[in-house]
């Protein structure tokens, strides 16, 4: 039951950890994409024209009208701020730029003979690092790439948005479906894996009780003839006396709990008062030695009989042995 619990867990760890991957990281960087190849797909003079009204109706900045210009959009063009300050911004319209130093330090020499303040460089491409250094000595801001999309988007054609919004959002329920399937085979695995590392452990059962045996009234051994020589003591070698069923019990008992404990040996159990059953899992001239030694730990069990059971997947009979004879 742990086994499963731990892979429910994994499975929806896992799934969790993922789902907000796509939705807040891989969601987003699709949507961007898509979004910027849109404006890159737009004419040069409609996406100045973008930039002019999301300056207005962002950073309040108006266009400045120049004695020498007509109304056609460009793409350098100067704004003021509410503060009164010109601004020349420059539109880089293209996902193939790579801006670097040089650019940005010519933005930096047009907006100090218009008598700017500071510059804005607009482009879907990307501004290199040398670029962005060269942009902090010419007060220049940089707006690329990632930057430009959240403050663009609103100013595209409502279905163009509205595809492009979509298609991101479905593509992200899509991978949300084949990452819960994923996180679930792999919960399955897992908890597979450890079942098959962690068996369960058969609790050794308890020796039943075998009915008591009955009483058996001693014989008078018949008296020795009167010529017969006296018998020495060597040859009166008897068998241990016999203990009661409750001492035998607690022997048989502790012969099992023994042989459940010793490696390679599964279990051993009494089936009958003089059959002890072994399931082992080591060959015979391991196992023989390691039974031995529990039971004739106690005399009164030294000739019982042992049946030692194939090992599991061993193509081999069943044997029968005596740890030792009368």
């Amino acid at each position: 039951m742990f086994s499963w619990i731990l892979a429910l867990l994994l499975a929806i760890v896992v799934w969790s950890a993922v789902t907000v991957y796509l939705w807040w990281v891989r969601r987003r960087r699709d949507e961007t994409r898509a979004g910027l190849a849109a404006l890159a797909s737009l004419h040069w003079r409609e996406f100045s024209e973008i930039i002019r009204r999301a300056l207005n109706d962002a950073r309040g900045w108006h266009m400045v009208a120049q004695p020498d210009e007509d109304s056609t959009p460009r793409s350098d063009f100067l704004m003021r701020g509410e503060e009164g300050a010109p601004w020349m911004v420059s539109c880089k319209h293209g996902r193939a730029y790579r801006i670097g130093a040089a650019a940005v330090n010519e933005l930096g020499t047009a907006l100090r003979l218009a008598g700017a303040q500071g510059g804005v460089l607009i482009t879907e491409g990307i501004v290199e690092r040398e670029g962005l250094a060269a942009a902090e000595r010419q007060h220049v801001e940089i707006l690329d790439g990632r930057r430009i999309w959240p403050m663009l988007k609103p100013y595209l054609a409502a279905e163009t948005e509205n595809r492009i919004v979509q298609a991101a959002r479905r593509r992200a329920q899509r991978h949300t479906g084949i990452a819960a399937l994923a996180s679930l085979t792999l919960g399955l695995m897992v908890g597979l894996g450890y079942l098959s590392s962690h068996p369960p452990v058969a609790d050794t059962p308890a020796v039943a009780a075998a009915p008591a045996a009955p009483a058996v009234t001693p014989k008078t051994p018949p008296a020795p003839a009167p010529d017969a020589a006296p018998a020495e003591p060597a040859a009166q070698a008897l068998a241990p006396p016999d203990p009661d069923p409750a001492m035998l019990d607690r022997y048989q008992a502790a012969v099992s709990r023994a042989l459940a404990q010793t490696p390679g040996i599964t279990r051993g159990i009494w089936q009958t008062r003089l059959t002890l059953v072994v399931d082992r899992q080591v060959d015979d001239g391991t196992a023989w030695p390691l039974i031995c030694r529990e039971v004739e730990r106690y005399p009164v069990l030294r000739t019982v009989r042992i049946q030692l059971n194939p090992r599991p997947g061993v193509a081999e009979p069943v044997r029968w042995r005596q740890c030792s004879t009368i």
